[in-house]
C-alpha cells in the first residue's frame, strides 16, 4: 500500500469517527432547559394536544382548589403504598421469599466474586474514547471464540461486532475495510486518533461501528502471538484489575524435536495451560510470581493455544493463540 492510499484511508476513518460532532451538540438542545423551562415548545404542543383530547369545554376551578386536591390525592396514594409494601414487601428477581441479609460482607466472600478482571486491558488500547464495559466484555468474549478460526481477519472483525449492529451489515463491512487499511497499529500511535468529545452512547451508529471494530482488531492483535524461526521469542502484556500479566513465549529447536516454552509473571495465583494438537501441559501457582509451562512438539507450523486462568478475578480464562511459522 502506498503512502497516499494509506493516508486517505486514515483520514476517511478519522472522518467516520469524528463526523457530525456539531449535529450531536445541536440535537442535545432539545433536552436542555431554556429560561428554566425544559423544551417549552414541546410543553406548549403537549398542552394544546391535551386540550384537544379532552374533547369539550375544560373544567373551571376556583383559585387554590387544584393544589389542595393534588396534595390530598398524593397523601392518600402514599399512605396506601406504604400499607401495601408493609403487608407484602417486594422481592428481588432471584428471591422466592423474604430473606434477611447481613449488614456487611466479609472480605473472603468479596474476594470470591468474579470482577471481569480481563476488561482492564481496554485502557491500554488505542481508542479515541472508552467503550462501555458491557460492550467491551462482549467484544472480548466474541474475539476469544474467533481467535482460532481460519477466517480472514476482515471476516473475524465483522463477526466480532455484528451482534451489536444486526441491521446494517453493508455499512459494517465497509467500515471494517477502512479499519483494516488504517494506520492505527499500536498504543504508541495514540496521538494520531481523532479527538471525540462524546460518550459512546452519544455517537452515531457508524461511529459506534468504527470504534467497536477498532477495539476488536486490537484485541485480536493482542491475543495473537506470532513466532517464527527468525523471531523465536515474543512478549506480551495484559492489564488486569489486580496488576499486569507478563508473558514471554519462546520456541527452542532441539534437533528433530522442538520445545515451546511460556514464561509468565502473574499478578495473582493462576493456572497456565498450553495446548497443541493432541498434547497438553498444565501448571498451577498458589501465589503471584513466576510460572512457566513447556510443550514438546515435532513441527513448528501448527497452532497452539495458551489459557491463562485467574479464578479470583474472572470466571473465564483468557485465551491466546500461538502461531509459529
Amino acid at each position: 500500500m502506498n503512502s497516499d492510499s494509506e493516508s486517505f484511508h486514515h483520514q476517511l476513518l478519522s472522518w467516520v469517527l469524528a463526523e457530525d460532532a456539531i449535529t450531536s451538540k445541536l440535537s442535545s438542545v432539545d433536552d436542555q432547559e431554556i429560561d428554566g423551562v425544559k423544551n417549552p415548545l414541546k410543553q406548549a404542543t403537549t398542552s394544546k394536544s391535551g386540550e384537544q383530547e379532552s374533547g369539550g369545554t375544560p373544567q373551571t376551578f376556583q383559585l387554590g382548589e387544584i393544589p389542595t386536591v393534588q396534595e390530598r390525592f398524593q397523601a392518600v396514594l402514599k399512605r396506601r403504598l406504604q400499607i401495601q409494601i408493609q403487608n407484602q414487601p417486594p422481592l428481588f428477581p432471584w428471591e422466592s421469599q423474604l430473606i434477611d441479609y447481613p449488614d456487611y460482607a466479609d472480605e473472603q466472600s468479596i474476594a470470591l466474586v468474579p470482577t471481569w478482571g480481563w476488561v482492564a486491558q481496554q485502557s491500554k488500547l488505542n481508542l479515541p474514547i472508552a467503550l462501555p464495559e458491557s460492550i467491551f466484555r462482549q467484544l472480548l468474549q466474541k474475539c476469544q471464540l474467533l481467535l482460532t478460526s481460519s477466517l480472514p481477519l476482515g471476516a473475524k472483525l465483522v463477526q466480532a461486532v455484528e451482534d451489536l449492529f444486526p441491521n446494517d451489515s453493508q455499512a459494517l463491512n465497509d467500515i471494517a475495510g477502512l479499519v483494516l487499511r488504517s494506520t492505527y497499529r499500536s498504543v504508541d500511535a495514540l496521538e494520531t486518533m481523532p479527538n471525540i468529545q462524546s460518550d459512546y452512547s452519544d455517537l452515531r451508529e457508524r461511529q459506534q461501528m468504527a470504534l467497536s471494530l477498532l477495539a476488536a482488531k486490537q484485541l485480536l492483535d493482542n491475543l495473537t502471538l506470532p513466532l517464527s524461526a527468525t523471531n523465536p521469542v515474543i512478549e506480551r502484556e495484559w492489564l488486569t484489575t489486580v496488576g499486569v500479566l507478563n508473558l514471554k513465549v519462546e520456541y527452542q529447536s532441539q534437533g528433530q524435536m522442538g520445545k515451546l516454552r511460556v514464561q509468565g509473571e502473574l499478578p495473582t495465583k493462576g493456572i497456565l495451560t498450553l495446548r497443541g494438537k493432541g498434547t497438553e501441559s498444565v501448571v498451577q501457582s498458589s501465589d503471584s510470581g513466576s510460572l512457566s509451562v513447556e510443550l514438546h512438539c515435532r513441527q513448528l507450523n501448527q497452532t497452539y493455544t495458551l489459557e491463562v486462568d485467574f479464578p479470583e478475578i474472572d470466571q473465564q480464562p483468557l485465551l491466546f493463540v500461538i502461531n509459529p511459522t
